[in-house]
């Protein structure tokens, strides 16, 4: 027991700080000059991540532990139950946005909706920082940098992600499971967290945010494990509906940021399509592969 916990106790590290140093990294792009081309086809990369950790990870996850938590507790519905909590998720997102952009319509930078006229097309300023060249008004949608609304909402839905993924470490009873799972998740984790940071940085967030946020994303899966490891010793018959719950909620959040957000803004310039698609297409594989070798 006590070489479980010690296991346990090295995989709650690892996952703290080989995340935090690969989210901290990309921040030497914000003052590195480099150029703005270079810049968008990293950007597809991480759109390609996020677009095979949404379809290949996070919501398959999501579905198949609320119908196995469903079996388990012998509830039988003539109702697609799991697909209606991600929906509720999504929509979830999509209310809360327009609210925000509904009562904050003064602010240029987060008055824009998804879906308007004109087209942007993020560009690094002479300083580092990112403006946005607005382009033909015909194009049917405005994809100007990530708001930091919707950052926020892309780190939080990821936060409770790594946060379940902590908890499927903690809950493990053998040491080969707890080290097979918590190898998967760093190799998983730590490919998202530079993606992550590199949609931050476009957003113009903050040093001080940044760091604060790249730094709780890395805290999740550590207190998942703790989490786990708690509730071990103390085992209660709610709490794992209500992990699906939270889980199938923060799916559906993913999948709006996902497609309404990520691909559209890295794929809105007319310049370099290709290119674009190629470097999606590398992100998408690199984490498909993670997922099949998983």
């Amino acid at each position: 027991m006590r070489s479980l916990l010690a296991v346990k106790l090295g995989c709650l590290l690892g996952l703290l700080l080989l995340p935090l140093v690969c989210g901290l990294l990309p921040v030497r792009l914000r003052g590195a000059g480099t150029r703005g081309r270079w810049r968008s086809f990293v950007g597809c990369v991480a759109g390609g991540i996020f677009l095979a950790a949404c379809l290949l990870d996070i919501v398959p996850d999501s579905l198949s532990d609320m119908r196995e938590e469903l079996r388990s507790q012998r509830i039988t519905v003539d109702f697609p139950f799991p697909e209606f909590v991600l929906t509720l998720g999504f929509l979830l997102v999509l209310i809360i946005e327009h609210v925000v952009l509904d009562c904050s319509e003064q602010r240029a930078g987060e008055a824009t909706p998804l879906l308007s006229c004109g087209e942007g097309t993020p560009q690094p300023a002479g300083t580092g920082e990112w403006v946005v060249e607005t382009g033909a008004p015909h194009l049917p949608a405005d994809f100007r940098a990530h708001s930091s609304f919707r950052s926020f909402v892309l780190f939080l839905s990821l936060s409770v992600h790594s946060l379940f993924e902590g908890l499927a470490v903690g809950l493990q009873d053998t040491e080969s499971k707890v080290l097979q799972i918590c190898i998967a998740i760093l190799v998983h984790k730590s490919v998202i967290a530079v993606s992550l940071s590199l949609l931050l940085l476009q957003s113009q967030v903050p040093t001080r945010w940044f760091v604060a946020l790249i730094g709780t994303f890395a805290l999740m899966s550590p207190l998942g494990i703790t989490v786990g490891i708690v509730m071990m010793q103390n085992p209660g018959p709610s709490s794992t509906m209500a992990q699906c719950l939270l889980e199938g909620i923060a799916a559906g959040t993913f999948v709006y940021i996902t497609f309404l957000e990520i691909l559209p803004h890295e794929l809105s310039s007319p310049t370099c399509r290709l290119p674009k698609v190629l470097s999606m297409l590398l992100g998408f594989s690199v984490m498909a592969a993670l997922r099949f070798l998983g």
